[in-house]
């Protein structure tokens, strides 16, 4: 094999590329362009005269010689991704953090987010972004996204915090009027306030996969805003359990689904790092996973 030191920079650039799946995903992570790191990954090919990967419009895929060198070379620059941070100590982690998280769940993380997390680490840059669209984590720039429900697709991992309760809620004046329901057919008779996604009313789904559209008058685009459409009886709304505990047990909402198996969502942490995520963003993740533990209704 030649001699490789001088080119580091393709060789990070290949083995981001394979530890994210992608050209893009490694960009992200690498603070460049696709563009870059293909070319990087071009000339390592060149030096070594042999093809890295097999390349489609759809799929990248390791070839024999690819796996070889990425065997060989991926410890040692693991070795070396964060040596400052691990030898300074944490208190001197560094860096950006941009997240995403719903903002039905902010009140429950974004206290001990500025009172525990930010004193301790001074050096990192916290950029927060509170949606309940899902955001797209690579084009929008987003280290690491927090969602409820969903999967992994593509070159994104996904590390699950915890099982969400749902439920269907409703204000006492709404279930005097319209009762509570015992079957999905008699739930989907009910006026319900929508969750709606780009201008589409989510479905309802139930355990055993049965499901239907929502009727109703009043679309939203978040929990917060479903929350009160249920408070003031505008119809009944599905919502994660602990962002109306306090409602439930004062009994200005009850719980009309409970004669229905709802299935619980994950509560997820969603990035694009693969097996090379920063120690401060690390530390960040273990933080928010330890803050669930403390929240009634997961």
């Amino acid at each position: 094999m030649p001699n490789l030191l001088n080119e580091t920079p393709g060789l990070i650039a290949f083995v981001r590329t394979v530890e994210t799946g992608s050209f893009s995903a490694a960009a992200k992570v690498l603070r460049t362009s696709p563009s870059a790191v293909s070319k990087s990954v071009g000339r390592l090919e060149t030096l070594v005269r042999a093809r890295l990967f097999l390349r489609s419009t759809r799929a990248l895929v390791l070839t024999f010689e690819g796996q070889s060198l990425f065997d060989k070379v991926s410890p040692l620059l693991r070795q070396l991704d964060t040596p400052d941070e691990t030898a300074a100590g944490e208190e001197a982690l560094a860096g950006r953090i941009r997240f995403s998280m719903p903002s039905e769940l902010a009140r429950f993380f974004m206290t001990p987010i500025f009172r525990d997390f930010a004193p301790s680490f001074p050096a990192i840059k916290l950029e927060v972004g509170l949606t309940d669209r899902q955001v797209d984590l690579i084009r929008e720039d987003y280290d690491v996204v927090f969602r409820v429900g969903g999967s992994a697709q593509g070159e994104l991992r996904v590390r699950k915090l915890a099982d969400v309760r749902m439920a269907i809620v409703a204000s006492p004046s709404y279930v005097e009027t319209h009762g509570k329901p015992r079957t999905p057919d008699e739930a989907s008779a009910l006026p319900f306030a929508r969750y709606t996604v780009h201008g589409h009313p989510s479905a309802v789904v139930f355990a055993d996969g049965q499901h239907f559209a929502p009727q109703g008058r009043v679309d939203c685009d978040t929990g917060q805003a479903l929350r009160a459409a249920a408070l003031h009886g505008l119809g009944a709304a599905l919502l994660m359990r602990c962002v109306v505990e306090d409602e439930l047990n004062d009994g200005r909402l009850i719980d009309v689904s409970t004669e229905l198996d709802l299935p619980s969502e994950p509560l997820n942490i969603v990035h694009a790092f693969g097996q090379m995520m920063p120690l401060r963003v690390r530390r960040f993740c273990d933080f928010i996973a330890q803050q669930t533990k403390g929240i009634p209704g997961l």
